[in-house]
């Protein structure tokens, strides 16, 4: 049985990031996977430097890594390029990225700005659609807007996923979470806040949601 490990908005904290990573390893028992980090890597958190750091720096043990992007990946980006949207980023949890890179926007490399700016918007496997924040379900999945896969908020409840996959997405945070329905999963518990992130497992050969979940606990943000 192979394994698809999902890791939702990390949001700068390398800390809950690295004990993800290593947790997986210990879990999988040497056996090959998937890993899927489904965006925000970047804002509010303390690190986002090391975080970015850390995915560019790959993942041993014959895991394939699979990395989305987030809506704070996209204003990370955008505010680095048109400096016209640097202080709408600021006011979102950008203050904290820039000051992992030392305060200057010049001081972030070219290779991270690349690397964000390459990040695919959703992964598709036998049985799941991996997403940051949603999809419209009537539309094709190569007709979907930037914005809707970066940013839609699903209705409370709404438990629908794509046609036949289950969609597996963060963004929309749930301290209670994670948030599990027939269709879709919604991983994103409000780690870099909470010090709780919740990662999902799933079994490659079999439909819908979880099989597993991993909760990595780490300090609340400000101990």
């Amino acid at each position: 049985m192979t394994q698809t490990f999902v890791i939702p908005d990390i949001h700068g904290r390398l800390d809950l990031l690295s004990e993800a990573l290593a947790e997986i390893a210990a879990r999988s028992k040497g056996e090959t996977g998937t890993i899927v980090a489904i965006g925000d890597y970047v804002d509010k958190g303390p690190d986002s430097k090391g975080v970015i750091d850390r995915l560019l720096s790959g993942i041993s043990g014959g895991f394939e890594l699979v990395t989305l992007k987030g809506n704070h990946d996209a204003m990370m980006i955008d505010a680095l390029r048109d400096r016209s949207t640097m202080a709408a980023w600021l006011a979102k949890g950008g203050d904290t990225a820039l000051a992992s890179y030392g305060g200057e926007p010049a001081s972030v490399p070219q290779s991270h700005i690349d690397w964000l700016d390459r990040l695919r918007l959703f992964y598709v496997d036998a049985h799941r659609l991996y997403v940051h924040a949603g999809v419209d379900p009537g539309t094709p999945l190569d007709l979907q807007r930037v914005e809707t896969l970066l940013w839609k908020r699903y209705p409370k409840g709404y438990s629908e996923g794509f046609g036949n996959l289950h969609v597996v997405h963060g963004h929309d945070n749930h301290p209670e979470g994670p948030l599990l329905y027939e269709g879709r999963t919604n991983l994103d518990t409000l780690a870099w806040r909470t010090g709780r992130l919740t990662i999902g497992v799933f079994d490659d050969e079999r439909p819908g949601g979880p099989i597993d979940l991993i909760t990595i606990k780490g300090a609340p943000a400000g101990r």
